[in-house]
């Protein structure tokens, strides 16, 4: 991951908190084009699977975010297709950032 300025780095102590807070297999965070951040982890369920990606754009789009300006996927494996596509949706210039432990 290349150096973070202070916002991105916020974005990436939230997904790590997210990730630690839950178990879970990935956290992730969205900062929309306001300022105000969204964070989720992975939810799997027998009936539902999203990445955290995926929840925290839902999270922002749901909100009634006008657009985002970033993103950050922490986990073991921080590669989300589907997540970074669920962004590419909202936001096509939108930095996404990936890493690991």
């Amino acid at each position: 991951m290349t150096d973070l300025g202070p916002e991105d780095a916020k974005l990436l102590t939230l997904a790590r908190s997210a990730r630690a807070r839950t178990r879970a297999a990935q956290g992730a965070a969205v900062r929309d084009s306001d300022g105000r951040t969204y964070v989720a982890a992975t939810v799997e369920l027998p009936s539902l699977h999203l990445s955290a990606l995926q929840v925290a754009v839902a999270m922002a789009v749901s909100s009634g975010a006008p657009g985002l300006e970033a993103a950050v996927v922490f986990g073991d494996d921080p590669g989300d297709e589907v997540g970074a596509l669920a962004v590419r949706d909202v936001a096509p210039a939108a930095v996404i950032h990936r890493a690991g432990p």
